[in-house]
Order: structure tokens, then C-alpha cells, then sequence
């Protein structure tokens, strides 16, 4: 059992499936949370329990692809709390089906907007506070996809890779500074929504959002220290 007493964790996309299943895990290990989501309410009435809390902030209303709305929010924590201890960003999101050649411009947008821009603002906005402390974990959520071309799945991919390679680009600048920046893969995750799209799969085979966010805490754990720049592939028994 991890015990994340006295640490400030940001969990972007708290409301998520695998956000609030990461959400979950540290306030079940004593962690101080910080779950950021653009709705308004959504956090409220997913997390209750933390609404008013001194010791936790409900980031709500914050568009995780908005730079000054995320520098804000990270102040913010900075201020109420004095640190930002974990980043885990789960924000991210699926399309495909197209070939490259009938992809618009604006379905490649969306998806490096949806899946990468987020996690460059994010780790834009709190590496400064942790190389302050000398000490932080980032743990970004990345795909299987990210590791190689897919057809009719160009975008996503390259929007999935695109997270890969910027854990390691920040690892290498960070990892001599008590920062450590790794990222996990998933393969199809046991999701209400991925369900409903593979009606009548062996969904015991898939990944669960518990058993990707149990891997998070690790690796934002102590026990971690060593591991910098991973990508590691998270894909059940599928």
C-alpha cells in the first residue's frame, strides 16, 4: 500500500473514466488532490465528499488545452498547498477510421490538440514549481498506438506518439534534477464507452481504469526513483 500523505497530486481529466479511477487511487492513499476538468459541475458531482475540503481543490471550469487557465490552476495549488508533489494527466481521446488521404486538416487538429497540447501545457505549468522542490513525478497516459502506425488511424497515432516522445524529451532535461517523467500505454481499456463500441468482446482480456491507475501510483511512488523515461505498454491480457 502507498501511502501519499502530505503529497499534492494533479490528476487532469479527473472526471474521465480513467481519471476518476487515478482520482480514486490517491485519495484512497492519502494524497492531497488536485483534479482539474473544463465542466463546471462535473467534479462536484463525481467527488462530493471533496467539495469545500480545504485539503483538496476542485479545479473546475479549467480547459486543460487553455495555457493560462492550467498556469492558473497550478498557482493556484501552489498557493493553497505550497507544492505540486505528481502530475498525472489523463486527458486524451480516440478517432480514427479514415485514411490519411480523407483525413481533414481539422480531424488531425483536434486529435493533437485532444491528446498532446494538453500534456505540453500541463508539464509547461508545473516543472518550474518541482525543479523549485528539486523533486516531482509526471505520469502521462500515452497508447499503445503511439508505438506504431495503424491504418485508417494515422492522426491518433502520431498524436499518441507525440505524447511518447515528448516523456522522454522531458525526462532527459529533468531526470538529473529529482524529477521523474515516465508514461504509460494502454491497450483497449475496460471503458462503458469502449464496451458499447466492441459490443460482444472478451472485455476480461482488457485493461481495467484500477489497474492502470495501481501502475500510476507506482510510479509516482519513491519506489520509482530509478525509472525515467519509460513508455510502458499496459495491455491486459488482450
Amino acid at each position: 500500500m502507498f501511502d501519499y500523505s502530505n503529497r499534492v497530486v494533479i490528476v487532469t481529466g479527473a472526471v474521465g473514466n480513467l481519471g476518476a479511477a487515478v482520482a480514486r487511487a490517491f485519495q484512497q492513499a492519502g494524497a492531497t488532490l488536485v483534479l482539474v476538468d473544463r465542466g463546471a459541475e462535473r467534479l462536484q458531482q463525481m467527488f462530493p465528499e471533496l467539495t469545500g475540503s480545504p485539503d483538496h481543490f476542485l479545479a473546475q471550469g479549467v480547459d486543460i488545452g487553455d495555457q493560462p487557465a492550467v498556469a492558473a490552476m497550478a498557482a493556484e495549488a501552489v498557493r493553497r498547498f505550497g507544492r505540486i508533489d505528481v502530475l498525472v494527466n489523463t486527458v486524451g481521446g480516440y478517432r480514427a477510421g479514415i485514411p490519411l488521404h480523407e483525413t481533414s486538416l481539422a480531424d488531425w487538429d483536434f486529435l493533437h490538440n485532444l491528446n498532446a497540447r494538453p500534456v505540453f501545457i500541463a508539464c509547461h505549468a508545473v516543472v518550474p514549481q518541482m525543479l523549485k522542490q528539486g523533486a516531482g513525478k509526471i505520469i502521462n497516459t500515452s497508447s499503445a498506438a503511439g508505438l506504431h502506425g495503424e491504418a485508417g488511424a494515422a492522426a491518433y497515432s502520431a498524436s499518441k506518439s507525440a505524447v511518447i516522445r515528448l516523456t522522454e524529451s522531458l525526462s532527459a532535461e529533468l531526470k538529473t534534477s529529482g524529477i521523474n517523467v515516465n508514461c504509460v500505454l494502454p491497450g483497449l481499456i475496460d471503458t462503458p464507452t469502449n464496451r458499447a463500441a466492441i459490443p460482444g468482446a472478451d472485455y476480461s482480456r482488457w485493461v481495467t481504469p484500477e489497474a492502470l491507475a495501481d501502475i500510476m501510483l507506482f510510479l509516482a511512488s519513491a519506489q520509482a526513483s530509478a525509472i525515467h523515461g519509460v513508455a510502458l505498454p499496459v495491455n491486459g491480457v488482450g
